[in-house]
């Protein structure tokens, strides 16, 4: 099968002809149809993950089962399906709950196994993991779900306990926080758009966002204190010293910030305004993807077109493409998503 592969830390991506995987027990090996280029994927590339190497990247995808490994009940050969980032190992007290997204034995296919980039890919403790695609829901719109959609879902239902009518400062306006914005308007939320990039701002702006405001080095947190008195949540979708500091600052008093992009430690650690937590009395989350058994509510709001995720979707691209934008997608000046299809 083909594959983006990664021979080297921040070194040249190549597409190549590899092995298929073999199907593991309790396992299956999904034929890839969609899969997601995320800023995660950079990371990895980056070096800011323990990766081993070669390695092939991609952990965001759809597509269908082309085979089952012993142990695996619920599932068969040919079913649409997508899961989270995280697989959770099916058997220890955090995934019983229903909370594989932090299970201490988890892997994370395109991070501690090969991933996505590439014609199938493997799913481990499939019953624990996979969701089945509901026949209206395409499977690009499914692949969209496995990290961004379900993280800001997640993020603001499970984690912030977003209210109606509540004011939400997201910061960043990539896949993540196109997806928080969308989702913050379903619920009934007002919503601050952020981003460097006037071209992602008007893309938030079309999905619904009530303000956007332009990072251009001016004083973010000011400026929305002016529009809302201070947000009730806001969310650091790009994860940086500068966009967590500003996506805190944001809060009134007695806020509540979530953590989704991944802060790359300065000098041994990422410098967080911890004054103003203290003094303010805001609540800081993380917030680390979404297990399966959370996906019904979410599949259901798309069932019904109240959240289209879809609509994120800015282009599809092949592997040769791919190969090339990963290595520079930190700085690449893309709205909505980037949806790969590995045939091409």
């Amino acid at each position: 099968m083909r594959a983006i592969v990664m021979d080297r830390i921040a070194g040249p991506l190549t597409v190549q002809e590899v092995a298929a995987p073999e199907v593991p027990a309790g396992g299956v090996v999904v034929t890839v149809v969609a899969t997601g280029l995320c800023r995660s994927d950079w990371h990895a590339w980056a070096g800011h993950d323990d990766i081993a190497l070669p390695h092939v990247p991609g952990h965001e995808f759809a597509g269908r089962i082309a085979a089952v490994g012993p142990g695996v009940t619920n599932w068969s050969i040919g079913d649409r399906v997508t899961a989270p980032f995280v697989e959770g190992c099916g058997a220890c007290q955090w995934c019983r709950a229903g909370n594989a997204q932090v299970c201490p034995d988890q892997q994370q296919p395109g991070f501690t196994h090969w991933g996505s980039f590439a014609g199938q890919v493997v799913i481990h403790a499939a019953d624990t993991n996979l969701v089945a695609i509901p026949e209206g829901v395409s499977f690009e719109a499914a692949a969209s779900l496995g990290c961004r959609f379900a993280t800001a879902y997640r993020a603001l239902t499970g984690r912030a306990r977003l209210a109606r009518d509540e004011w939400v400062t997201v910061v960043g306006a990539g896949g993540v926080g196109l997806s928080a914005v969308m989702i913050a308007k379903a619920l009934g939320g007002k919503v601050v758009a952020v981003d460097r990039n006037p071209e992602a701002l008007c893309v938030a702006a079309s999905l619904g966002a009530d303000h956007v405001l332009e990072a251009d080095g001016s004083d973010i947190p000011a400026q929305v204190h002016a529009i809302t008195g201070g947000s009730h949540v806001s969310i650091d979708a790009v994860g940086s010293e500068q966009t967590c500091a500003d996506a805190l600052l944001s809060l009134r008093r007695r806020g509540r910030h979530v953590q989704i992009g991944l802060l790359p430690p300065v000098d041994g650690h990422p410098r967080v305004p911890m004054a103003r937590v203290i003094a303010w009395e805001l609540d800081v989350f993380g917030s680390h993807g979404m297990a399966a058994a959370d996906y019904p509510g979410m599949l259901a709001l798309i069932e019904s077109g109240a959240l289209e995720p879809q609509k994120l979707i800015e282009r599809v691209i092949g592997l040769d493409e791919a190969a090339d934008m990963l290595a520079r997608f930190d700085t690449a000046n893309v709205a909505g998503m980037t949806m790969i299809d590995p045939t091409r």
